[in-house]
């Protein structure tokens, strides 16, 4: 029996506004069968985390729908598709050839991850049962709302937009400080991109597009640009907002907030067009 819901939403059932939120990897609710079958200990997931990613869309936050994950990615990763199993740690996953494998499932980083910070984590395989309860119990559920939510904001709205909200470790000496990740041109108009970049210019906040993290299963999943849902991630550098030893919120956690504020404004701003011309 689940202890507590998977992912909170915020916000009406009927989005008032054409964007719509996501906070995927901030989870910090670890049940107990992940820590009775961890081989280190459980300040070793905390590199799985976004941590505090969720505090800083809250403090964002204001009309929008926002659907934000408790469960961590540890327990199951939502920004993996259903069939990115990892074989070595899950029973019920088929065995694919290393090369017909995605990058982040070679590396440890499937729908359940094995590995993080480089060591490996679980001191047992996962039953294929175990698997398919916290896919049938936590993925889908969480991927069903966040569909319902885009399909409410285009037909109110003719247009919806998600962003996807992650953190990133610092990147090296002088590189991007928030990362747009549009999937190369894939998942979103780039209108959108364009107008979160002026914002960044704005703020003097250093941003790149694509490089190192263009997005994941969410945006795969959910962006539909020629059906008029549009898919953004983005990926804030945590020392925007944690304090030194990254771990609470910090003393830039209010104008990285204002930072997200000002970009989700002005991509409701763009949607308002498309959603003029829709009516």
């Amino acid at each position: 029996m689940r202890v507590s819901p998977s992912f909170d939403r915020h916000g009406p059932d009927l989005p008032v506004s054409p964007v719509v939120l996501s906070v995927p990897h901030a989870g910090r609710d670890y049940p107990l069968p992940l820590r009775a079958a961890l081989r280190v200990p459980l300040h070793s997931l905390l590199p799985l985390e976004d941590r505090h990613a969720d505090t800083l869309a809250l403090a964002a936050r204001g009309i929008e729908t926002m659907l934000v994950a408790t469960r961590p990615r540890a327990w199951i990763d939502l920004n993996r598709a259903e069939h990115e199993r990892d074989h070595r740690i899950d029973e019920g996953a088929e065995p694919v050839p290393e090369a017909a494998q995605s990058l982040k499932l070679r590396s440890g980083l499937g729908l359940i991850p094995r590995r993080a910070g480089g060591t490996d984590l679980w001191r047992r395989r996962f039953a294929a049962e175990e698997v398919r309860a916290r896919i049938e119990q936590d993925h889908r559920p969480y991927h069903a709302a966040l569909a319902a939510a885009l399909t409410a904001a285009r037909a109110r709205f003719g247009v919806a937009v998600l962003i996807d909200i992650h953190s990133m470790p610092p990147l090296a000496p002088g590189g991007a400080r928030l990362v747009i990740g549009d999937r190369f041109g894939r998942s979103s108009a780039a209108r959108f991109v364009a107008r979160i970049e002026g914002v960044a210019h704005a703020a003097r906040v250093r941003s790149a597009i694509n490089t190192p993290y263009a997005g994941g299963h969410v945006l795969e999943r959910h962006a539909d640009p020629a059906g008029n849902i549009h898919a953004i991630q983005l990926e804030f550098d945590r020392s925007l907002y944690l304090d030194r030893r990254r771990d609470q919120p910090g003393s830039g956690l209010e104008a990285t907030a204002s930072l997200l504020r000002a970009i989700i404004d002005a991509v409701a701003d763009e949607a308002l067009p498309l959603a003029e011309a829709a009516q």
